[in-house]
């Protein structure tokens, strides 16, 4: 949309929101925060001012709003009413702006509230990407550092930036996002790509809600940058690891979801490995992972037995963490690993039993012990049925085998039992069994 001023019913309508906002600003006390080095209340002010454009105001309401979602303080001191009243304003202005718009423009069948922003969009995200690149580091210049970056311009602009350009992406779903790609990946890019980590999580955050929301096809050329920035940001700051996480998990799944041997699937579980056994005892990261990694799992597939070697040593250790959550999440994730793969042809059998075996007794202790006990029990029935019906019957003993070991303990009476109960029961070989019964799994954990 261009800058001239909207007919004279909306620029009323503009006049009199950005007005009781402005009001309602002046009001608010303000502190900055002790680590920005701008002011946002005087940022924010000559948005709201009656030349304000659409643009100006639009900007404005963005950045209110996000402080709603915001964790790095900066926008702490915007209270709750004055974001509610940014957000409503904002969807106030849309609604009249789509009432007087009315030009038989049906490429963009939207709710109101959803026009206006749309709209916007090739006017703000250029404006949005110029102002976090100011502060960014020019990897090329080996002189250019923090301070230099910030010395061009305070950094605390492009964190704004980055929250308006979140707050204005994740208005936008599909379809509409996938026609937006061009103009919105570049954007992502240079946010992903600043030093600060603040910038870098919400353009993390955002990529996240692209994969949410386009085709794979959409994304054209710029799937192996996008890939190969989320792999370069896996050893992000705690605070923001999370958001690497998802959104790599998102992006790589949505992209080569028909290839589990693809070298991103590859690179990115490593990459991820790799950190995780730098900081095993990190609860935050090893239960950010395991939330997200179940869609990794499920795209590399029966790929993953090349990873055993890697992945159980940090599972057998997380088994035994301190928290619950940990815990339930990791046994999930060992049955969904074992659905996918079948453990029983590795070496990682007989450790895997009795481990399951000693959290079992462990969890009389916790206050998550009936959920803790019903995984443990599930995964074993997975493993007792994978012999029963995938291995020849002259195998089919390993899996009491290696319970057998466990078959006395007082402890492990009521699990030993529903175990036993099972032994007779008749069942089909399932499809996943006779496709993997041609697959040389001894070779891919070699």
């Amino acid at each position: 949309m261009s800058e001239a001023p909207p007919p004279s019913p909306l620029r009323d309508l503009l006049l009199r929101l950005s007005t009781r906002i402005s009001e309602s600003l002046a009001t608010v006390p303000y502190t900055p925060h002790r680590a920005s080095n701008v002011s946002v209340k005087a940022f924010l002010e000559p948005l709201l001012l009656p030349t304000a454009t659409v643009k100006d105001f639009a900007l404005a309401c963005a950045l209110l709003s996000s402080s709603a979602f915001d964790s790095s303080g900066i926008l702490s001191w915007v209270p709750s009413h004055l974001s509610s009243l940014a957000t409503s304003s904002l969807s106030e202005l849309s609604s009249g702006y789509q009432a007087e718009l009315r030009d038989g423009n049906d490429y963009l069948v939207v709710l109101p509230e959803k026009r206006l922003v749309l709209e916007l969009m090739p006017e703000v995200l250029p404006l949005l990407k110029e102002r976090i690149q100011e502060s960014s580091i020019n990897k090329s210049d080996e002189s250019d550092e923090f301070s230099a970056a910030s010395a061009r311009a305070p950094v605390g602009f492009a964190i704004l930036a980055a929250f308006q350009f979140r707050w204005f992406l994740t208005q936008v779903d599909y379809p509409h996002l996938g026609k937006l790609c061009g103009l919105v990946i570049p954007c992502a890019l240079t946010a992903v790509d600043h030093w600060s980590a603040v910038v870098k999580g919400q353009g993390m955050i955002i990529l996240a809600h692209v994969g949410k929301n386009v085709d794979a096809a959409e994304l054209g050329g710029y799937v192996d940058v996008i890939l190969d920035a989320c792999c370069q940001n896996t050893a992000s700051d705690d605070e923001i690891w999370h958001h690497v996480v998802e959104a790599s998990v998102v992006l790589v799944t949505l992209t080569q979801r028909s290839n589990p041997r693809s070298p991103w699937f590859e690179r990115m579980l490593n990459e991820m490995i790799s950190h995780l056994e730098r900081q095993p005892r990190n609860k935050d990261r090893r239960i950010a992972w395991l939330k997200s990694a179940d869609s990794l799992f499920n795209g590399v597939g029966l790929v993953l037995l090349a990873h055993f070697k890697r992945i159980f040593p940090l599972f057998f250790q997380w088994m035994h963490a301190d928290d619950n959550e940990t815990i339930i999440l990791v046994l999930k994730s060992t049955y969904i690993i074992l659905r996918l793969t079948w453990i029983r042809n590795s070496p990682f059998i007989a450790k895997l039993v009795a481990e399951l075996a000693l959290v079992y007794k462990e969890a009389a202790l916790r206050t998550a012990r009936e959920d803790i006990r019903a995984n443990i029990y599930q995964i074993l029935i997975l493993l007792q049925d994978s012999y029963r019906l995938c291995v020849p019957r002259s195998k089919g003993l390993q899996f009491n085998a290696a319970w057998d070991k466990h078959r006395s303990d007082p402890d492990l009476t009521t699990l030993t039992l529903s175990l036993t109960g099972r032994s007779n029961t008749k069942t089909v070989p399932s499809e996943d069994c006779l496709r993997q019964g041609s697959v040389s799994v001894g070779s891919m954990i070699s």
